[in-house]
């Protein structure tokens, strides 16, 4: 395939998926199908040629205006060093971090910066302090390794017993709350549960906010991983009701690599006990939960422009593009035989994330194989995925530099694959 081609195709007006353009209004010139208008999106990032780019998942790639601002800080930093480390830095920090907690519709003392949403939950998983000797932990399938792992470590620091569940496949908005539901009826001790936002294996998101009520109202807490979600979803904090989550800004959010954040509601910041490497007296700040040492400050200082990038976009738009993207491949081979797409069709629970299976290929080996087919034969860059209790699948996740185009030489590559393997 020429590089000219692919080109082509994403600047190509494309017919719309039937029956799937029902997202919330958008603004003129971004509806999820103008191809013309994203093509200008696209045109902001510098993307490698030789292939489609579709693992944009492990994290996001900077836009060209992001791209120049960091740079530009990083001359800054390394020009003065710690003579403004030591005078003008803090306050600058300060700034950016009240600019996310706007954003994010939280207060700034409930925000505080980490390396990456990972350092976030492991802050929030391992400094929660509520837990005794025979409660639980409860956390699902489809959970991050290092989170699943942080609750594991649960027993031998705080002597509790840890729940696994798988969650439903095919999943339905009902039942995933009836599954969370089921678990702590059948785990009175447990306290704790771990909520992917939406998951990194699969793409499925979880109807956060009702797990969350339901959950407190039988007096268990709730840490929410928002790496995946927070800027490939529409919403804001106050949406999930949720008082401890993890997120990340260089992912969907497009800041550069190493900047994460963890948020503690102002009214439950005592449940999580402060890092260790702090001294006190402890403020009552999230800040105080968290101690990352020295960062690239000049990734930190980037956000805002990563901020005003996905602002010009739009939260709306932004998040119907990606469901548009992922509704050309994934809509498209629902049904076919063969092929199990692995998130629903229901809006509420998926982004632009989605994985498939190949009927009865459930291995990882499977899955390196079908990754390694579509690259080889198709030029098109995915990547496998373990730990759904059915079986390893290959996830898709494409950016805003893709076009119609390039979903639709995905859906038919897949088709090749399947038809292959006949």
């Amino acid at each position: 395939m020429e590089v000219s081609r692919r080109q082509m195709l994403m600047a190509a007006a494309a017919a719309p998926v039937a029956g799937r353009l029902d997202a919330a209004p958008l603004p003129a010139g971004a509806r999820p199908d103008d191809e013309l208008y994203w093509a200008k999106v696209a045109a902001q990032y510098d993307v490698i040629e030789d292939v489609i780019q579709l693992e944009n998942g492990n994290w996001g790639m900077m836009a060209r205006p992001v791209l120049e601002r960091y740079e530009a800080a990083v001359r800054r930093v390394n020009r003065a060093t710690s003579y403004y480390a030591r005078r003008g830095l803090v306050p600058d920090l300060v700034a950016v971090r009240a600019r996310v907690a706007a954003k994010l519709g939280a207060a700034p003392e409930e925000i505080a910066f980490t390396r990456n949403a990972t350092e976030a939950l492991k802050a929030l998983i391992g400094g929660y302090n509520r837990l005794r000797a025979g409660d639980a932990v409860l956390y699902a399938d489809l959970d991050y390794d290092s989170m699943q792992a942080c609750c594991d470590s649960l027993k031998k620091t705080r002597g509790v017993e840890v729940v696994r569940i798988a969650l439903p496949e095919p999943a339905t908005h009902q039942g995933l709350i009836d599954c969370y539901e089921a678990a702590l009826k059948a785990n009175p001790r447990v306290r704790l549960i771990l909520l992917t936002h939406l998951s990194h294996r699969t793409g499925l998101v979880l109807p956060v906010r009702e797990i969350v009520a339901m959950a407190r109202a039988r007096g268990v807490d709730a840490i929410v991983d928002a790496a995946h979600s927070w800027g490939q979803l529409d919403f804001s904090l106050p949406d999930l009701g949720a008082d401890f989550v993890g997120l990340n800004l260089h992912k969907w959010i497009g800041a550069p690599l190493g900047v994460g954040a963890l948020y503690i509601r102002s009214t439950r910041v005592d449940l999580i006990d402060p890092d260790i490497a702090n001294e006190p007296p402890f403020t009552a700040t999230a800040q105080a939960r968290v101690h990352t040492g020295t960062v690239d400050f000049a990734a930190q200082l980037t956000v805002p422009a990563a901020l005003d990038f996905q602002d010009a976009i739009g939260d709306a738009a932004r998040t119907a593009r990606l469901r548009y993207l992922r509704d050309r491949w994934a809509e498209v081979l629902r049904g076919t035989a063969g092929i199990e797409i692995l998130t629903p069709a229901d809006l509420r629970l998926h982004g632009g994330i989605t994985s498939f299976r190949l009927a009865g290929r459930v291995s990882e080996a499977d899955n390196i194989a079908i990754a390694k087919r579509l690259l080889d034969d198709h030029r098109i860059f995915s990547v496998h995925r373990t730990g759904p209790a059915k079986g390893a699948c290959v996830r898709i996740t494409p950016a805003l530099f893709n076009g119609s185009g390039d979903m639709d030489l995905l859906a038919k590559a897949i088709e090749a694959v399947v038809s292959s393997l006949r």
